[in-house]
């Protein structure tokens, strides 16, 4: 999935907590998300004024937890196993793990496998 494909996929999906998410669905997003809130804190500090970052991360912050839930079901877990981020460090190194690591092949108990991988330039 390229990173247009994953930022309007997740974007579009923005209340689907359901099936499955690929690796590169996921990692686009958060990138796509990091530079909005990027972007927003330097309109910011440009303006003077704490407003722009804030809509930005009250915008995504659905669709990241949507993102992650589906991400997490490819890996065979819980979307609730987010909650892990409320543990100091060792939740989010968990979380990052599981992230990071490729999703169980064929179907499992949250569905088919993601068919949206990522395409390489060139192969249509």
């Amino acid at each position: 999935m390229t990173f247009t494909e994953s930022v309007n996929y997740c974007l579009t999906n923005y209340f689907n907590f359901s099936g499955r998410g690929s690796r590169s669905e996921y990692w686009w997003f958060i990138l796509a998300c990091m530079i909005a809130g990027v972007i927003g804190a330097v309109i910011d500090v440009a303006t003077g004024r704490q407003f722009v970052e804030t809509l930005v991360s009250l915008g995504t912050i659905i669709p990241t937890l949507a993102a992650a839930a589906r991400r997490l079901h490819d890996t065979d877990r819980s979307g609730w196993w987010q909650l892990l981020a409320f543990v100091p460090l060792i939740g989010w190194i968990v979380l990052i793990v599981w992230f990071a690591t490729s999703g169980t092949p064929g179907a499992n108990r949250f569905g088919a496998q993601p068919e949206r991988a990522f395409r390489a330039p060139g192969n249509a």
